[in-house]
């Protein structure tokens, strides 16, 4: 069952786990998705931290000690999901030197409150890089216009950044130019370029779940020949903005001082729509030097099911800006859409952070004597 996942493996995509639990770590399986599941990196954010640990009993000797201590529940918060952080770069350590630090990585998102406030998301990437205190980490900070500077000054200063929540091309391409940037002045500052990396985490379900909706109130048979193209369609007109940047004379330079590529990273690629195939988000955008991060059913999918045919994406760009033109054509507006799935995934992750603050909270008055 895992030949479709070495085949993938093969052809230059990076599988990563999206989930990370302390029961996960405990029991091994996180060790051994790494030795059998060609798993190469994790991903997290508040929404599976929110679900690791609220009504869970893996976390309660932590909470005790930091009920003893009197601790605030944000800092009960991050205590918490540090460690499970920390521990998983420790398991994926063997990865990271096998690939050159270019895989191995583990991902620990900056507080989602922060989203739209530049200096304060800085200041906690700075904290959460010197807390886990492990070079095989990632920062994730959110694509949101007061992110941008935030992941130059991030990079400028050596930390290594996963982008999360990018929906539109366009805001794609200013996170390059913010990645670019941030190495120029990392370069100026004398720091080791190689030791720096990045991934960019293009959104891709949720997009075909917001226009799906959309075409399904038009009723058509045009808007229904469209279902289930826009996220595809999105994503490889991402890569190929992607070549573009690394084709450009800008990024050559970069490159012979040492710079890694900031690669794609397809995100959000469980498939929502039950009318859909489990592995599409994994099959159809299959391309190498890429990072396609899953969850465990649809991981488990791809290892059973999955039809890996090579690559998905190059030479399939002008079908993509003929399937997104089509939808404006419908009066389906792309510029509306992802602005409203940004504004959402920031409203979700700070909404399930302000849950796992209560049930935090809760734990923390109980235990504490």
């Amino acid at each position: 069952m895992t030949d479709n996942l070495r085949r993938l493996s093969a052809e230059g995509v990076a599988i990563w786990l999206d989930d990370l639990s302390r029961a996960r770590l405990d029991s091994g399986n996180l060790a051994e998705l790494v030795r059998d599941k060609e798993i190469v990196g994790v991903t997290t954010n508040p929404a599976i931290f929110q679900k690791a640990i609220s009504g869970k009993d893996d976390y309660n000797a932590q909470l005790r000690d930091l009920a003893v201590r009197e601790v605030t529940v944000e800092e009960a918060v991050r205590m918490i999901t540090v460690q499970d952080v920390r521990r998983a770069c420790d398991v994926l350590k063997p990865v990271y030197v096998a690939s050159n630090h270019v895989d191995g990585r583990v991902s620990i998102e900056v507080d989602p409150r922060l989203a739209h406030k530049t200096e304060p998301t800085v200041a906690e990437a700075r904290q959460l890089w010197w807390l886990v205190d492990r070079r095989n980490l990632f920062i994730k900070i959110p694509a949101t216009k007061a992110g941008l500077p935030a992941i130059s000054q991030a990079i400028s200063e050596g930390i290594s950044v996963n982008v999360t929540l990018i929906f539109s091309l366009e805001r794609y391409k200013a996170v390059m130019d913010a990645y670019l940037t941030g190495l120029e002045r990392a370069k100026e500052a004398g720091l080791n370029l190689a030791e720096i990396e990045s991934v960019a985490s293009f959104f891709v379900s949720r997009v075909d779940t917001e226009i799906d909706g959309r075409l399904d109130k038009l009723g058509t048979d045009e808007a229904k020949a469209l279902r289930g193209k826009a996220g595809l369609a999105n994503a490889r007109l991402a890569f190929e903005a992607y070549e573009e940047v690394v084709a450009s004379d800008r990024w050559k330079a970069l490159a012979a001082a040492g710079a890694n590529p900031q690669r794609p990273l397809w995100a959000s690629t469980g498939v929502k729509d039950p009318a859909y195939k489990d592995t599409l988000y994994v099959d159809e955008l299959v391309v190498a030097g890429t990072v396609n991060t899953m969850p465990e059913a649809t991981l488990e999918a791809v290892a059973d099911h999955g039809d890996i045919h090579g690559d998905a994406v190059r030479g399939t760009y002008d079908a993509a800006r003929a399937d997104l033109a089509a939808l404006e054509q419908l009066g389906v507006s792309y510029d509306e859409v992802v602005q409203l799935l940004e504004d959402e995934g920031v409203e979700k992750f700070e909404t399930s952070w302000n849950e796992l603050l209560d049930s935090v909270q809760k734990e923390l008055q109980r235990l504490r004597p």
